[in-house]
């Protein structure tokens, strides 16, 4: 989310032929993609096509069984990381917006896997210890304040080699320079990329892509 300065970290140029010679978006999400941007709010959010094919690999390399997706919003990023699923792998996607509910179920059984999404729709931290199965991938993409409280829930939850992806801990540079009082999502990124890094449990990495991901494995 807020991709809108995603260049800044990465000369444009050099972005530009990365992405010139990486795989190329399916046709699938390049049609999710363009209905998003058309017809729903903020489509800055949505997971990009270069990102997206990030997801995609790394999904792919670990094959999870399970996966927990906390921040759904049109399915985009949950159809990547589908893409490398295990053959009885399931994805639990989490987005308190119900009004997206159907533009992701839509993409969703256009992937003729539609089986393997489970949605839930509502607040993260109440339906997380709801679900009882043991995670191999961890994607946390939604509101930034709970980055933490998020973070503490699922690390239990997830095997040991499991993995945890987290997008915009870069949040536009602003993680760089002390927030204001009233910037509480700052501030929570600060402590969660400091937290995420010094967790005994956790080794982790950050990329510069986008707006910044970070990639943690559980000892």
């Amino acid at each position: 989310m807020l991709k809108e300065k995603m260049n800044d970290f990465i000369n444009k140029e050099i972005l530009d032929y990365v992405e010139s010679f990486s795989q190329k978006e399916p046709s699938l999400l390049k049609e999710l993609n363009r209905e998003t941007n058309l017809k729903v709010l903020n489509p800055r959010m949505l997971s990009g096509a270069y990102q997206g094919r990030i997801l995609s690999m790394i999904s792919k390399l670990i094959k999870p069984k399970n996966v927990l997706e906390i921040g759904t919003y049109t399915g985009y990023s949950a159809i990547c990381i589908s893409e490398g699923l295990d053959l009885n792998g399931v994805i639990h996607t989490i987005d308190k917006n119900e009004e997206l509910f159907n533009i992701q179920r839509k993409y969703f059984d256009k992937t003729n896997n539609g089986k393997v999404f489970l949605q839930y729709t509502g607040n993260a931290i109440d339906i997380i210890p709801t679900i009882n199965v043991k995670f191999d991938l961890v994607f946390i993409d939604a509101d930034k304040e709970n980055y933490l409280n998020y973070l503490r829930l699922v690390i239990d939850k997830l095997n040991t080699n499991g993995i945890i992806i987290t997008d915009n801990v870069l949040w536009s540079g602003k993680i760089l320079k002390k927030p204001n009082e009233e910037d509480i999502a700052t501030k929570i990124l600060i402590e969660f990329n400091d937290f995420i890094n010094n967790h005994v449990k956790l080794e982790t990495i950050i990329l510069p892509i986008r707006d910044g991901i970070s990639i943690s494995r559980k000892n």
